[in-house]
């Protein structure tokens, strides 16, 4: 069985994805810097597993630290995750997003290349395909960002495409994530954003737990039925699956994009209701200005994962609502103590 590394392990869909991984027997193994998740994650781990996580504390811009922690393991794999994710923030501070999201990929498949370790599931979006030409999305729409968090998704795909053109030995399968909420069951881990939510579940449940006080709600005049955008919500634990599928595909050398998504699109207010629904709370809320670089509608054609390794999303909307209520309600400050700065 492969030796994986997680880059990122530590955030809301690495530390799912390390326990699918670990449910399927993997062993793997942790890279994180804590920018934006929290230590406390390797606590919750080991009271899953009553087991220590394999943790590096490091940097994937650090060749020497990923470069240590790709021979010290013996790694076979990497998944990477680590990266900056928030569209709005991209556009106020795109040099961050550059450094993380592209530089970060540079330092890090070199440093593979260097070792040796020529296996990588990339952690990519559906915001790779910008406003979409067609719906459903399938792998082969064209490809136009709309946002510097897409651009650099664009181009971390792009370097991966050189990569295996200049060295057929790869084996890359480019994930494109559609919108994954939700939490596991146990309540024990979930999304815990640093600062002001960026993404619109956190946000929901925050808001009705009484954390903040109502939800911005980011354009009410799209061409959708309620005029609020509709996008395709994944369960993160049907993500983390995604993920365990995924690695079963390293076997061959390729380079393939795949979508992770659902093919259903929720809208804002659909997502807000069903919340209520969950938690039995009143979610307050505004309509205000659209957000630059958001489109109207996106969903997913999942079909291509679904055939090439059975994979399908398995969790509805009322199961992400619940899980993501289970885990904001158990959880009111996230993965930090009552009193601690957020």
């Amino acid at each position: 069985m492969m030796n994986i590394m997680l880059t990122g392990g530590c955030g809301y869909i690495g530390s799912h994805t390390y326990v699918a991984l670990k449910e399927a027997g993997y062993e793997p193994v942790i890279l994180d810097n804590f920018s934006n998740s929290s230590p406390e994650v390797l606590t919750r781990l080991c009271t899953l597993f009553q087991s220590e996580p394999i943790f590096v504390h490091g940097d994937i811009r650090n060749r020497n630290t990923v470069r240590t922690a790709l021979n010290k393991h013996k790694i076979d794999a990497v998944i990477h995750l680590a990266g900056t994710k928030a569209v709005g923030e991209s556009g106020r501070l795109p040099l961050k997003y550059f450094s993380n999201n592209v530089s970060g990929c540079q330092t890090l498949f070199e440093t593979m290349d260097d070792e040796g370790v020529r296996k990588v599931i990339f952690s990519s979006s559906a915001t790779v395909y910008g406003e979409p030409e067609y719906l459903p999305l399938d792998e082969k729409h064209p490809l136009a960002a709309t946002s510097i968090y897409g651009d650099t998704k664009l181009i971390a795909e792009n370097m991966l495409n050189a990569v295996h053109r200049a060295d057929p030995r790869w084996s890359i399968i480019k994930l494109r994530y559609f919108n994954p909420i939700g939490a596991h069951p146990s309540g024990l881990i979930g999304e815990d954003p640093l600062g002001l939510p960026n993404n619109l579940m956190p946000y929901i449940t925050q808001v009705a737990v009484g954390k903040l006080p109502k939800l911005q709600v980011f354009g009410g005049d799209y061409d959708t039925p309620d005029g609020t955008g509709v996008r395709d919500y994944i369960h993160v634990d049907d993500l983390a699956r995604g993920h365990v599928a995924a690695v079963r595909l390293l076997d061959q050398p390729q380079c393939t994009p795949i979508n992770l998504g659902t093919g259903t699109g929720y809208s804002v207010f659909e997502m807000i209701r069903a919340l209520e629904v969950a938690s039995g709370r009143k979610v307050n809320y505004e309509v205000v200005a659209r957000r630059p670089g958001d489109i109207s509608t996106c969903y997913a054609d999942p079909s291509l994962m679904r055939s090439l390794t059975g994979w399908v999303a398995q969790n509805g909307l009322e199961e992400m609502c619940r899980d993501a209520w289970h885990w904001q309600s158990e959880n009111p400050q996230g993965f930090r103590m009552e009193g601690e700065a957020a």
